[in-house]
């Protein structure tokens, strides 16, 4: 069992109590407690069970309840709750922008019991005719029906990757591999993922086959032969070992990390040198002259080494050949982290343990929960945001060598005006403006609406700029070009979520904000102190955006960063 099966239990729990109508702090603890550990950057079973309860979200009952579910595979609470709720109704709350609530009124009122019911009752116009239900309700389950579809082969990469680097970490101890490495998608570290592919060297590649279909995180062996391996891992994710010769490793690496289209350019300019490429090698008629590393491959082409980040066929050859390949950031150019979140809103930690967690690791970092306008996450109106930065400046002065710096993710309103006074702004140092409501505005009148925002002259960053949640959410519908030259005008900078089901702004985006000069603030949105692992995702976005350290903003020393997001004020004033 591992973290995302042990998570999606805990959420599956929360649903049933949910649609029992169960006390809802029972049920906030089991959603809290899901939270904590999908996002957890360890295995929690490779945890000593004395440090389970120390993790935010993880008291008594539910480490017993994780105790239970790693000896036996079972939670006897759940089995009892499903009991209560048909499984095909506890499927129903997967669907995007269907709550718990909701199934149980379409299950009690009108015997919805699985997705078939619910897209054939939608269509049939019938759920409009539920009190408080109406055409638009329609209308979101469909969409909700159609991104699960399309979101069903693929999973997020936050999901996929950990297990992958699990699998590695084990044929390594189990098999001493000459060379390993992730290919396909997960090596571009695409957003979303349809499988996880591995390369291996190995003089006994029966021994490393064997190996890897024995290995506990394996469900079902889909096919064995005597170099390639196909298995489910996880929750039925599809991975394939392949075991290749040391002579064909780079060619073999190049040819399954992809993207198709790269290749294909690759191949072409490999055969208007009179060459041949492919996954063996390269070869000049029948001989092998090369193909043992990446390096060789590319400089076959008279090419330097591409990024697999940039592996995309949009413009990385032409850059390569004009030596106008991006020096891509990296995680240690990140200095600071600007969007984090305590018990004073929704976060799972005092505001001293954040501080501490995130002084560890950066330069300086800002303390930003919620405004009042999502009620949902208890968040501050302008008193209590003061009595906040009151205890952030005296907390800030018990650190050497980091700075802790007041600001606040604003809530942006429906009309662009921000959920929180400029009086109460201005004490700050920076200020996160998000949209969390009305999501469903046309382009033009969202545009408009966070344009406004920007001009304030205390927005310092735009959180999660276009608001999708991947798998769950779509981006709501906005002017990006509009935007940046808007960010632009006033030295707002431009957030890049680092969670993995945000990696907001996405890549395309990225490199639109790179090409006008626009700043990007790459942040985690950390709830609690191991959200702050999220940095990997979104430093892993930024390269497939070519971004380089001097496009984010918090790359620079915190004497500089100071600087520059106090010239944003007066910029705006």
């Amino acid at each position: 069992m591992n973290n995302p099966e042990i998570a999606k239990t805990f959420n599956q729990i929360a649903d049933i109590l949910e649609i029992l109508n169960e006390n809802p702090f029972r049920t906030r603890s089991y959603r809290k407690a899901a939270m904590t550990i999908e996002t957890l950057p360890h295995e929690i079973r490779d945890l000593d069970e004395a440090k389970w309860k120390e993790i935010p979200g993880i008291g008594e009952g539910i480490a017993g309840k994780i105790k239970e579910y790693l000896t036996t595979g079972k939670m006897k609470l759940y089995e009892e709750l499903k009991k209560k709720v048909p499984p095909q109704v506890i499927e129903m709350t997967q669907i995007p922008g269907l709550g718990p609530k909701t199934v149980k009124r379409l299950w009690d009122e009108l015997e919805i019991k699985t997705i078939a019911d619910l897209e054939k009752a939608a269509r049939g116009e019938k759920i409009r005719q539920l009190k408080g239900l109406g055409e638009k309700v329609e209308e979101k389950i469909l969409k909700g029906i159609e991104l699960r579809l399309k979101y069903k082969e693929r999973r997020g990469l936050g999901k996929v990757l950990p297990l992958a680097h699990q699998l590695i970490k084990l044929l390594k101890e189990k098999t001493g591999v000459e060379q390993i490495d992730l290919a396909g998608s997960l090596r571009r570290m695409r957003e979303t993922v349809a499988d996880i592919d591995i390369l291996i060297v190995s003089k006994k590649p029966e021994k490393v086959i064997d190996t890897f279909t024995r290995l506990p995180l394996v469900e079902e062996v889909v096919a064995k032969g005597d170099t390639k391996s196909t298995v489910l891992v996880g929750e039925g994710i599809q991975c394939d070992l392949r075991v290749v010769e040391a002579k064909s490793y780079g060619a073999a690496l190049h040819y399954f990390t992809g993207s198709k289209a790269h290749n294909i350019r690759l191949r072409q300019l490999a055969q208007d040198k009179g060459l041949k490429l492919n996954e063996y090698g390269i070869f000049k008629g029948e001989k092998y002259v090369g193909g043992k590393t990446e390096e060789e491959v590319f400089a076959c082409v008279g090419l330097p080494f591409i990024p697999p980040e940039i592996r995309e066929d949009r413009g990385e050859i032409e850059a390569a050949y004009d030596g106008k390949l991006p020096k891509l950031i990296e995680v240690g150019d990140i200095k600071g982290d600007c969007h984090m979140h305590t018990l004073w809103s929704d976060g799972s930690n005092p505001l001293p343990d954040m501080a501490l967690a995130a002084s560890r690791r950066y330069k300086y970092g800002a303390i930003t929960d919620h405004s009042r306008l999502v009620g949902v996450t208890g968040g501050m109106d302008a008193k209590t945001l003061l009595r906040q930065v009151k205890e952030i400046r005296a907390l800030a002065k018990t650190f050497k060598g980091f700075t802790l710096l007041c600001g606040i993710e604003v809530d942006i309103r429906s009309d662009g005006s921000l959920d929180m006074p400029d009086e109460a702004l201005a004490e700050l140092d920076l200020a996160v403006a998000s949209v969390h409501t009305k999501f469903n505005m046309s382009e033009a009148e969202m545009t408009a609406r966070i344009m406004k925002a920007i001009e304030n002259p205390y927005v310092t960053i735009v959180g999660h700029p276009t608001g999708r949640l991947i798998g769950y959410r779509e981006p709501y519908a906005v002017n990006m070009d509009r935007l940046l030259d808007k960010a632009k005008e006033t030295g707002t900078f431009m957030e890049l979520n680092s969670f993995w089901d945000r990696l907001d702004l996405n890549d395309v985006h990225l490199r639109m904000a790179k090409e006008k000069g626009v700043k990007i603030m790459i942040d985690t949105d950390s709830h609690n102190t191991s959200h702050f692992e999220m940095l990997q995702y979104g430093v892993a976005n930024a390269r497939r955006g070519w971004i380089e350290p001097a496009d984010v903003v918090n790359t620079l020393s915190t004497a500089e960063f100071l600087k520059t997001i106090r010239a944003k004020r007066q910029k705006s004033k």
